[in-house]
């Protein structure tokens, strides 16, 4: 079944707890700092039932239609139809958004790969996989991920201080477990429900662990409580501001105050083999569409550079085709990487496609650590009047308006308001408070750099740079440990 828009948000009218700036949200369907975002997500629910769309974000199976983003890859044709889909969101929605459903599912794909770990302990854990992976592609469910917590003081373990600085089980019931503690969520505002896990703690060097608990919990179970940052949707004019009044995905502190995961929603509990499992693989899938979106990013940063310098006539310039060339190099890395992760995909140990790991995480290495440096060449790109533009409303007052009119106009092809709309959308890309925490969003969405980093030194295969080397410099075999010394 796919939903429409309207099915959405009125499943977002569901009574969910929301704060935001010391307020409660009565609706986030029509709050400022939520409808921007919820319409794109609507959109997206939308466009699955237009006929322009619809055979390229869905597929027909056992006479039913389905989302081609939640479909598990068995085959390289399921990954290039999502690439086409994602291409035609992004494209109609005029812009870039994370944690809209898609990236997150494949963490629901990683247990698939993780049941038969799970069914060790208990195969009630294993059967509850199976049937919320069903339940999320039957119901078109937004389903998002809940992964940090809080933390507090790290120098601890969980159990010397305030033991909700970690999500853990506080009692078992007839009905379920009951949880206490917080994460740290993006999207949770208006989504259906999260894959909740634990973080990398303390509870990892133990048997069995309080904290070792995973399972799916409703945006609207009793004693789930949000707490919103501020939004930058509707502080400002959408003229000055296009991405961050339309694309904030909003991230909550979402705190569980004795919060009851039904037993049939449990994916583990005082395992820590399976927690161990499933943060080892959370990555799995779902960094393909987390690189993915950083292409995205790029082509932005290409093209408002590339139109700033046509548009004052700098292209011509060697030194400024080399920088714009700098930016190219950029995003078809992005590219090569994750072509080639789906060209040498590998088979995961459920039966699914799963692209490449060592080439992926790669990949996300890459995107990464780069894109600050990128965002710098595209600032200069730019050049100085992202930051010292005035705002639509002088350009539009009949006071101030016919002078910048004047100033900003370059000739018949480049007048003033066409000027000013791509330095607007310049500055909201690279230089604004919104552009500053998209930038640290990517650095740490999923994990901080040395986890990057940790994540291809354990998908890199290493054995064959060491047998190269160790044949082109002569070594002996004793150098393997498979060979006895003769001492």
């Amino acid at each position: 079944m796919i939903r429409t828009g309207q099915d959405y948000r009125q499943g977002l009218q569901d009574g969910r707890e929301i704060w935001m700036d010391g307020e409660r949200v009565k609706d986030v369907t029509t709050h400022p700092a939520f409808k921007p975002i919820v319409d794109v997500r609507a959109r997206m629910y939308d466009m699955a039932h237009e006929p322009a769309y619809q055979d390229r974000l869905t597929y027909v199976e056992e006479n039913k239609r389905n989302t081609i983003f939640y479909k598990p890859p068995r085959e390289t044709k399921d990954w290039t139809d999502k690439l086409e889909a994602v291409d035609l969101v992004m494209k109609d929605i005029g812009g870039v958004v994370t944690r809209v459903g898609d990236e997150t599912i494949g963490e629901v794909w990683s247990l698939i790969d993780g049941r038969d770990v799970l069914a060790e302990f208990d195969p009630r854990f294993a059967d509850n996989v199976d049937r919320h992976v069903q339940n999320i592609f039957d119901n078109d469910i937004f389903h998002i991920s809940a992964n940090t917590d809080p933390k507090g003081d790290r120098s601890l373990p969980p159990q010397e201080q305030d033991p909700d600085m970690m999500v853990h089980v506080v009692k078992e019931t007839d009905a379920g477990i009951v949880i206490r503690g917080a994460k740290y969520e993006t999207a949770a505002a208006y989504a259906d429900q999260a894959f909740l896990k634990p973080t990398v703690g303390a509870w990892t060097n133990e048997t069995l662990s309080d904290y070792a608990v995973g399972g799916i919990i409703s945006m609207s179970a009793p004693g789930v409580k949000q707490i919103c940052r501020s939004s930058f949707a509707g502080r400002t004019n959408p003229q000055d501001y296009p991405l961050a009044n339309k694309f904030d995905e909003v991230e909550s502190l979402v705190i569980f105050d004795n919060v009851l995961i039904p037993w049939e929603n449990v994916f583990f509990y005082r395992h820590t083999k399976a927690a161990q499992y499933i943060r080892a693989t959370l990555h799995r899938y779902s960094a393909f569409p987390y690189v993915h979106r950083l292409l995205y990013v790029a082509d932005m940063m290409i093209g408002a550079a590339m139109w700033n310098a046509k548009q004052t006539g700098l292209d011509k310039l060697q030194s400024v085709r080399e920088k714009l060339a700098d930016l190219v190099c950029y995003r078809e890395g992005i590219n090569a990487h994750l072509t080639a992760s789906i060209a040498l995909a590998e088979k995961s140990p459920g039966g699914l496609l799963m692209p490449n790991q060592s080439l992926l995480y790669a990949g996300r290495v890459h995107g990464c650590s780069n894109l600050p440096a990128m965002m710098h060449i595209a600032r200069e790109l730019c050049g100085g009047q992202i930051c010292v533009t005035p705002n639509a409303a002088a350009f539009h007052n009949a006071g101030s308006g016919d002078w910048l009119k004047k100033f900003y106009t370059l000739n018949k092809q480049w007048e003033a308001e066409d000027r000013r709309k791509l330095l607007a959308f310049a500055r909201d890309l690279l230089n604004s408070d919104y552009a500053g925490h998209r930038l640290t969003f990517v650095q740490f969405a999923q994990a901080p750099h040395f986890n990057h980093l940790n994540a291809v030194y354990n998908a890199f295969d290493f054995s064959g740079p060491l047998d190269f080397v160790r044949k082109a410099a002569g070594l002996s075999d004793k150098v393997t440990g498979k060979v006895a010394s003769a001492n």
